[in-house]
């Protein structure tokens, strides 16, 4: 009962701070309902940005192969702050110059509407049929898990998931389509706070248990002197993420979830000028390194306490949650997880809700809409998606096996063609719209023949997945090329400041940039 008390309490907490925050923001028109009134300082972006990364697929998914392969999958959460720090001096200046609200939008005025029509169809799909799902189901599973619903409410595994699906896709809904951004940034800044206290509890715990003398340095000597491989970063090839993948398709991963995704871009992109957007981004990059703390460390951990004889690599965050966290402790930090599943769900939901009234509404459907229609339909469209999204969740009950590496695959289908789109645009200013729209059918042809191929076909001899998303990347920037050479641009694209907010760059953005990048590479030389 104590548990369900401070679970409730705490997730009313947030919502009503939440409210409070957004009260007076006009959220009638499209920069006060889709951007937060571009007013968003760099404590709530942060807070955003991480919140809206961090959730249960991530935090089970990433222990589970930190079960497995040990510390190497810190990949994918060091090397997030480098892409931070790349968005931060060099992407998020030219997005505030253009005042847009979404990264179609920059590629509609850099190329034209069917190339902004083109990727605010992949973001969509992608959004709709593989993240908002995913993230729905594998909250459930945790909640469920840890509250023991089946065996208190008398009902199936099967039937908890349902209860749980609907009451997060219900509750994040609300967040999404009726708070508008201000109120998703920020509840993920609060909650933003309690995970990183509660994600701390769980490798203290579980460091104090595997401890001979039950401390903390303890643990961390238990684990080293037994497990030396667990501490390598390097790996091999058999590893998860071969050490050479870090330089071909981890890159590009990171650069599209933190420089291009509308789900975390949109929150530096309602900074009130660009000062708060680069220290927004440079405060969640710094805690981005610390994330293997909560992400990985517990998965070895597990390891160590199961000696390694799980049935299922996800298995190993939710029991050792289940072996370490004292019972007092159990409301909260399911709280803290529903709020990281909240926070990814309505996340994904409003950055849709404003890709299509901005892009597809405004653009294809009423194009003297006013503002407040905008937001209106918009938010019709919210509530569509948030229903297909929970109905579909529950099936993958059936599917569960290999969730967060299928996330990993899967989204190269719209990162990979949307990011190669980007990139020429910023680097080639006589690149034309038919390069790109074929280079975008190009990427997302040859990737998702590579998913049928290995998922479908079970084909042995393709590349890392990484690999193949490099490698479909320089084949779709070549082919960009040679079009921009026999069809070039007539004249080179200039892009025009429109006022929207202060682009004055921040004095320390490089210095703090340079020390975050420094700190990442040292840690792959400590655990080498």
């Amino acid at each position: 009962m104590l548990a369900i008390v401070s679970f409730l309490g705490f997730t009313i907490l947030v919502a009503v701070i939440a409210y409070l925050s957004t009260r007076k923001t006009n959220e009638n028109t499209t920069d006060g309902y889709f951007l937060g009134g571009r007013s968003l300082t760099a404590g709530v972006i942060a807070g955003s940005l991480l919140l809206t990364n961090l959730s249960t697929e991530q935090i089970v998914g990433l222990n589970g192969s930190a079960y497995s392969d040990g510390i190497l999958v810190m990949a994918w959460e060091t090397l997030a702050a480098i892409a931070m720090v790349i968005c931060a001096i060099f992407l998020l200046p030219k997005y505030l110059k253009g005042g847009i609200s979404t990264i179609p939008t920059y590629l509609e005025r850099r190329f034209d509407t069917t190339t902004k029509a083109m990727t605010s169809g992949l973001f969509l799909s992608g959004y709709a049929i593989v993240l908002l799902p995913i993230v729905l189901y594998s909250g459930s599973l945790a909640i469920s898990g840890m509250f023991d619903l089946p065996g208190k409410l008398g009902i199936s595994e099967w039937a908890s998931i349902w209860v749980c699906v609907w009451s997060i896709g219900i509750i994040g809904g609300i967040y999404a389509i009726f708070g508008g951004l201000k109120a998703v940034a920020v509840s993920d800044s609060i909650n933003a706070i309690g995970l990183l206290l509660g994600g701390l509890l769980i490798p203290v715990f579980g460091l104090m248990a595997i401890s001979d003398d039950g401390s903390i340095l303890g643990g961390i000597a238990t684990l080293t002197a037994e497990h030396p491989d667990k501490f390598n970063a390097i790996g091999t090839d058999a590893s998860s993420i071969p050490f050479h993948t870090i330089f071909t398709g981890m890159v590009l991963v990171q650069l599209f979830y933190w420089g291009t995704n509308q789900q975390i871009i949109q929150r530096a992109l309602g900074a009130k000028n660009l000062v708060e957007g680069q220290k927004g981004l440079m405060l969640a990059a710094f805690f981005k390194i610390l994330g293997p703390i909560i992400v990985v460390l517990p998965g070895i951990i597990a390891y160590h306490m199961f000696e390694g004889q799980l049935e299922r690599a996800d298995q190993a965050y939710p029991k050792l949650v289940a072996e370490v966290l004292p019972t007092a402790f159990v409301g909260f930090f399911a709280a803290v997880l529903f709020g990281a599943i909240l926070s990814s769900f309505n996340s994904a939901l409003n950055s849709c809700v404003t890709l299509y009234g901005i892009d597809i509404y405004k653009e294809y459907i009423n194009k003297e809409a006013p503002e407040k229609l905008i937001v209106k339909k918009g938010k019709q469209f919210g509530i569509g998606l948030a229903v297909f999204a929970m109905v579909i969740a529950p099936f993958l009950y059936y599917a569960s096996s290999g969730l967060f590496g299928y996330l990993q695959e899967v989204n190269g289908a719209y990162s990979i063609p949307i990011l190669s789109a980007i990139v020429i645009g910023f680097l080639s200013k006589r690149t034309p719209a038919v390069a790109v729209k074929s280079g975008i059918i190009f990427a997302f042809v040859v990737y998702v023949a590579y998913i049928i191929m290995s998922r479908g076909f079970g084909v042995e001899w393709l590349p890392h997945m990484l690999d193949m998303q490099a490698i479909t990347f320089i084949l779709t920037m070549l082919l960009m090329l040679i079009i921009r050479l026999v069809k070039p641009r007539e004249t080179p694209y200039i892009q025009e400041y429109t006022n929207e907010v202060d682009i004055s760059t921040w004095k320390y953005v490089k210095p703090v940039g340079i020390a975050i990048t420094l700190i990442v590479i040292s840690s792959y030389i400590v655990f080498s």
